[in-house]
């Protein structure tokens, strides 16, 4: 049974705008890739054109939640290579790869923004802020049309907290961290149960359970109090053996209990 308000929220993500658009041959590809991707639930992250291995075309794309799996490459791949093939932005030769967007990821929409709020991230403006094109800090989250940010690069009389108007951004990309490795293997791992309930080899989850959050399951656990600490008494053990002989051949009587 579908929610519909999941449903909802997946769509306004698939619709969601991009703010940093590719040239040229890119924004080529860019054009005939996007509407493949959504109509098949994905969105595109960025296109990348390199001269690796004669020429590849790069699709980084993920599903509207963030996660992407090795299939979902692979159906991608399969639809829009005759796409593109047909359209033909890029004028010779070329391989097609499919890719999910990696843990240092670049920020392409407001709501990566928002998502990856608390995370290591470097930014460089188009247009200069306050003297500066590049930044790297914290996200502090998003306000208005700004991204705000916690530095850690300033120099003397420089602003610790800066807006960074989000039209104005030419590159934003997360910084990897122990932090980040830690939550995306969290998203990963909470993918694949998904997609194998989706595939029927793992039971649906109970009504009651709640999804977690994976930004904020890395809280600290409680310590367990003594009482709770205990440990069971080990199995198989050499005493356990002997008895177990000793009973065997007639040497203990179980019901004197000794």
């Amino acid at each position: 049974m579908t929610d519909p308000i999941a449903d909802s929220v997946d769509a306004d993500l698939l619709a969601e705008p991009r703010l940093v658009i590719e040239p040229g041959m890119a924004a080529r590809v860019s054009a005939v890739a996007a509407p493949v991707l959504q109509g098949m639930g994905y969105r595109l992250v960025r296109i990348r054109i390199s001269g690796e291995h004669g020429c590849t075309g790069q699709v980084l794309a993920e599903r509207p939640d963030g996660s992407m799996q090795i299939e979902d490459c692979e159906a991608i791949s399969r639809a829009l290579s005759p796409v593109l093939d047909i359209a033909d932005p890029i004028e010779r030769a070329y391989r097609l790869e499919v890719s999910s967007p990696g843990i240092d990821r670049p920020l392409v929409r407001r709501s990566d923004f928002q998502r990856h709020a608390g995370h290591l991230v470097k930014i460089e403006m188009a247009v200069a802020h306050q003297g500066r094109k590049r930044f790297r800090g914290t996200l502090a989250g998003v306000e208005g049309n700004a991204v705000r940010l916690h530095r850690d690069d300033m120099r003397a009389g420089e602003e610790t907290d800066v807006a960074l108007t989000m039209e104005d951004i030419a590159d934003a990309r997360l910084v990897l961290t122990d932090e980040l490795i830690a939550e995306s293997m969290r998203r990963g791992k909470a993918a694949e149960r998904e997609l194998r309930r989706n595939l029927g080899l793992e039971p649906p989850a109970p009504p009651h359970a709640k999804k977690s959050d994976p930004a904020k399951s890395n809280k600290p656990k409680p310590k367990l109090t003594p009482a709770s600490a205990r440990k069971s008494a080990p199995n198989n053990t050499k005493e356990q053996r002997l008895a177990a002989g000793k009973l065997r051949r007639g040497d203990i009587d179980p019901t004197r209990g000794d």
